[in-house]
């Protein structure tokens, strides 16, 4: 799972104010299904109302203890800080388990490990992969407090999912190995880059990578019905020699091994502060010929073996604190401009965001679902031998 610094992972309305595991794990799902002391369960409850209030679903949710994540690395737009605030203030363990993994592994622990103890409670996703998840039947429905005030187009009707954080692929580049760092899609293709442009992730399985691919067509004559335009473009850069099949991480990159990175703006700005003191002069642009922007959606797994501390999550990342989180990690929140107006936003965050250029706009469902069948069917030839 894809607004978000520096990162070890390959995750996936408009923008406000303008993302098979290999262990299978044993044991049955818990069989105390959290309930209140009137009989209503947490694992079909909608809403914080449903299950009786939000000290009902506190105090059960403490009784569960503990909360299963998986893919999400601390330093993905300031996970680190989300899961240290809910473990100090609600003295619930957060598991974090395969943190460097893609959207797809996500949705492939769900489904090998369904009824067994050790699966996952929440997912974060790219949106693209979150609507699969929810076509599967694997999400359970849930509306936090704040729903209402996540624009629509953003969010599930029935609450399977919901957008949470954002951003703009951008280019990040180590201005001290690369002479003059390009700044577009077109750019990438002049000869002086040969084997330096990398994406974060496999595109059929990570949403930055998918994302890179999409904002490459449209940088080629390209359009949310056809990212084909993306895969030529690719192919191009792999004919060239300017594409590397290493997938971009700071270990890559302080290596010297991916010097230009194709990724959320959100993660290359996270590079920018923590490369600082390593040495990197990492440079970030949002390129104009490839403006492409999107979130990043979280879920909650339909047979979470925490259901309570699962949906606990999710009212304190859609918290005022949880999204002014996001922000000071460079991703734009879904609930931005609700909370510009309630006058929550953390503004001295929000003034450090990338600056960008005009009003996103964002592919339908239909057209992530057939976006998503050309990359499976096309990716591999794009850029093989």
């Amino acid at each position: 799972m894809n607004v978000s610094l520096p990162i070890t992972a390959v995750r996936g309305g408009a923008l406000a104010v303008v993302a098979a595991l290999a262990l299978s794990a044993c044991g049955a799902a818990p069989d105390d299904t959290s309930t209140t002391a009137n009989g209503k369960s947490a694992a079909t409850a909608t809403s914080a109302a449903d299950f009786g209030g939000m000290a009902e679903l506190i105090t059960a949710a403490k009784k569960e203890g503990t909360l299963h994540a998986i893919a999400l690395p601390r330093d993905w737009a300031n996970y680190g800080a989300l899961i240290d605030g809910f473990q100090k203030k609600y003295g619930i363990k957060i598991e974090v388990e395969n943190p460097d993994g893609s959207s797809q592994d996500e949705i492939n622990a769900v489904t090998s490990r369904k009824g067994q103890d050790r699966a996952p409670d929440v997912l974060d996703l790219g949106s693209s992969f979150a609507l699969s998840a929810a076509q599967q039947g694997l999400l359970a429905p849930y509306r936090v407090a704040s729903f209402a005030d996540i624009p629509e187009g953003q969010k599930d009707p029935e609450g399977r999912w919901f957008n949470d954080y954002g951003g703009y692929i951008s280019i990040g580049c180590d201005a001290k190995r690369v002479k003059t760092c390009p700044t577009s899609f077109a750019d990438l293709l002049k000869p002086q880059y040969k084997g330096q442009v990398a994406l974060n992730g496999n595109p059929t399985k990570s949403g930055s990578a998918f994302g890179g691919v999409w904002a490459a067509s449209l940088a080629s004559g390209g359009s949310f019905d056809d990212i084909q335009p993306g895969l030529d473009f690719f192919a191009k850069l792999k004919k060239n020699g300017n594409y590397t099949p290493v997938e971009s991480s700071p270990a890559t990159v302080e290596k010297g091994e991916t010097p230009i990175s194709i990724d959320w703006d959100y993660l290359n700005a996270g590079y920018a502060d923590e490369f600082t003191s390593k040495g990197v002069d990492w440079t970030v642009a949002v390129p104009s010929d490839g403006e492409f922007s999107q979130y990043y959606s979280q879920a909650i797994n339909k047979d979470a073996p925490h259901p309570a501390a699962a949906r606990l999550w999710q009212e304190y990342l859609y918290s005022a604190e949880g999204q002014n989180l996001w922000l000071k990690g460079y991703a734009r929140p879904a609930l931005m401009t609700a909370m510009e107006k309630a006058g929550t936003l953390d503004r001295t965050a929000a003034a450090k965001l990338p600056e960008v250029s005009g009003t996103p706009s964002f592919p339908t469902e239909a057209q992530q679902s057939k976006a998503k069948t050309v990359l499976a069917e096309g990716w591999g030839k794009a850029v093989s031998g």
